[in-house]
């Protein structure tokens, strides 16, 4: 067995269900399975062979073990690999809607971010970037184009439009870091945003940069971003997979 794919006999040892309950007994396995991977028992790679070995490990029926493997497939925790059996995946990010770009919140969770850079040049506004940017609408923008990855596994596809006289970047620094900490080296100081979120449908190709089943659910996020100057310095439009990755909203009561 590869040693990337490790079985957790220890984890999935600790596995138990009361039939006296009246929790649904697949919901007990599949809580218990998500705890073990959230607290890090089980880890990415993770292999929970089959059904029916699951089923025999339990002592349950192999259509319980089914729908509760099937729970945290679509939860986006478990897949399903032929020839391989049930293994574990990365768990979902949860990101807190503040100033801050997506490659330093994987770095400060400890995720190892990655980046593959698709599109870096220069090309006219859009209608609605020109508009946030505060351009004509013949003007140029810089367009970078980004898939952004956590150990491997896509995360997220990240499309920034920038002022072309902002700063020069290159595809190797976009892959070795995020785009506001290259602009906060260059001494730009950001200041606040406007940001709009929301959800769709995937198109086939964002599918194929998202490793995403066809008509998965995306995340989107439209965000222009300021200088403390008040100048726009960014416009993004990012899709997030749904399956792996959550917006945290902190809602205060005022009176």
């Amino acid at each position: 067995m590869p040693k990337h794919e490790p079985t957790h006999d220890s984890a999935l040892s600790r596995l138990a269900v009361d039939r006296a309950s009246p929790v649904p007994l697949y919901f007990q396995v599949a809580r218990q399975l998500e705890a073990a991977i959230e607290d890090g028992a089980l880890t990415p790679g993770s292999l929970l062979g089959n059904e029916v070995e699951l089923a025999a490990r339990l002592g349950l029926s192999r259509p319980t073990v089914r729908q509760a493997i099937q729970s945290l497939v679509d939860k986006g925790l478990l897949v399903r690999r032929r020839g391989v059996g049930t293994q574990v995946v990365h768990s979902r990010v949860a990101r807190r809607l503040e100033l801050s770009s997506l490659y330093d919140d994987l770095l400060a969770a400890g995720l190892d971010p990655t980046t593959r850079v698709l599109r870096n040049t220069r090309a006219r506004a859009p209608a609605d970037v020109a508009a946030a940017l505060g351009l004509p609408e013949s003007g140029q923008v810089a367009v970078v184009h980004r898939v952004r990855l956590t150990q491997g596994e896509p995360m997220a596809y990240l499309c920034n439009y920038l002022p072309c006289d902002l700063l020069e970047l290159a595809d190797g620094q976009l892959e070795a870091t995020g785009l506001y900490a290259l602009m906060r080296h260059r001494g730009i100081t950001l200041h606040s945003a406007q940001q709009t979120v929301g959800a769709r449908t995937a198109t086939d190709e964002e599918c194929r940069l998202l490793a995403e089943p066809p008509g998965a659910a995306l995340l989107t996020m439209q965000r222009t971003t300021y200088d403390d100057r008040g100048r726009p310095v960014e416009y993004g439009s990012h899709l997030y997979r749904a399956s792996r990755y959550a917006f945290e909203f902190r809602l205060l009561v005022r009176g």
